[in-house]
């Protein structure tokens, strides 16, 4: 069956598919708009958003989409918003190996392979597990309540808990399930398909997870996990980003199994993650996602992605959003500066800042008539390399931290 090829903001591609996987695709939201082609029948115009990555439709079919921004970088922007801290000392320590690759599920799985086989070269971690069993011997602790309602008080058997040290941890499930999902996408090569299932091997003391529940918590980072860590962060992405499962009105659910990134989420994570670790050099702090009422009834929410507050965490300062779109010719994006303007009447501040994913000037700003506010737009042009897009960072921080809060 020949693959469907379309890339991020595209323009729609006509496809041969059946009603029912064009009804799981238009139902997933995965794409910017699927519907029938009214000029061939058993085709689907297919148009892809902001998401990129690849699918396998009911039918079998896959549907790739590949990003405007080059996957080396795609995973730079990754890494960077799950551990800033190692990106931040060092672009090059903080950089995602996705290998020769240059589609987004090859370097994915590449790259989770290949953090996995450095967590684990020490050995595989072990931890301690509550374990509540029936046994015919105490071990443990006795569970009165379990031994009354079972077994009416009498022994044996016994209800008994206990802590056993095991590679069953949460850490080990994680990783094995991202391994297992990372086994079922397509596009997977096949030498890092082979990797993947000797890793899965080596995890095999750790139980599966039960598709659908929340992921286990794993152990907070200390000296004892620190090798795990990186890996960590990138399977639990994937673990986030894959399969998909959509239920339209009136119909049984439909599964669209692949992984998929979200270029919206992943340039707004990675704009108020670096915005926040470089405003932490001038002593202040940011809160994410604050959120706020437009008015005083307390009806109409907002939630501005970056708030710069004083080092105590209580004064604002200044505000930030992201937004992962290029400037129009003119530079206006009026529907952004109504936004950002409504954000600085609302915590007081003179100045609000909107950042592009690309812009013809680096820097601009509105003098919005009749008050003392200033709205800035910066663009960020993600082609550049890592070092340059962190000395950025700290240029627009530098901005931002000198944003003073309107006395009235």
């Amino acid at each position: 069956m020949p693959e469907v090829s379309l890339r991020e903001y595209g323009p729609a591609v006509s496809v041969a598919l059946d009603t029912e996987a064009g009804r799981a695709l238009a139902a997933s939201g995965i794409l910017q708009s699927a519907t029938p082609d009214p000029g061939r029948g058993g085709h689907w115009l297919l148009r892809a958003g902001s998401r990129v990555g690849a699918v396998r439709t009911v039918g079998g079919q896959v549907v790739r989409i590949m990003p405007k921004t080059p996957v080396s970088r795609l995973f730079f922007l990754l890494g960077f918003s799950l551990d800033p801290a190692r990106a931040w000392r060092d672009s090059g320590e903080g950089t995602v190996d996705t290998g020769a690759y240059d589609d987004v599920v090859p370097a994915l799985a590449h790259a989770v392979e290949r953090q996995i086989d450095g967590a684990l070269r020490q050995g595989v971690l072990q931890g301690y597990r509550e374990v509540e069993e029936t046994a015919l011997v105490v071990r443990g602790r006795l569970r009165e309540a379990e031994q009354i309602r079972r077994h009416f008080g009498r022994t044996p058997p016994v209800e008994i808990a206990y802590d056993a040290y095991t590679a069953d941890t949460a850490e080990n499930r994680i990783l094995r399930a991202a391994t297992e999902r990372l086994l079922r996408l397509p596009d997977v090569p096949g030498p890092v398909r082979r990797r993947l299932a000797h890793q899965r091997v080596r995890l095999a003391d750790a139980l599966p997870l039960i598709r659908g529940q929340a992921l286990p918590r794993w152990q907070p980072p200390s000296r004892l996990n620190s090798r795990y860590q990186p890996a960590l962060r990138l399977a639990e992405a994937v673990l986030r980003g894959t399969s998909p499962e959509h239920r339209p009105a009136g119909a049984d659910p439909l599964t669209v199994d692949g992984f998929l990134l979200d270029m919206n989420k992943l340039f707004e994570d990675f704009v108020t993650v670096g915005l926040r670790e470089a405003l932490r050099e001038h002593g202040l702090t940011a809160r994410l996602q604050d959120p706020h009422h437009l008015d005083v009834a307390g009806r109409v929410g907002m939630r501005p992605d970056l708030v710069v507050c004083t080092g105590d965490g209580r004064t604002p300062l200044a505000v930030a959003d992201a937004k992962y779109k290029v400037e129009k010719a003119d530079g206006l994006l009026n529907a952004d500066l109504y936004q950002a303007l409504a954000y600085a009447t609302v915590l007081g501040l003179r100045e609000a800042h909107l950042v592009y994913a690309a812009g013809r000037q680096p820097l601009r700003y509105h003098e919005v008539r009749g008050t003392a506010v200033r709205l800035y737009q910066h663009s960020l042009d993600l082609s550049r390399e890592p070092e340059q897009l962190l000395t950025v960072f700290r240029e627009i921080a530098a901005h931002l931290a000198s944003g003073r809060r309107e006395v009235t």
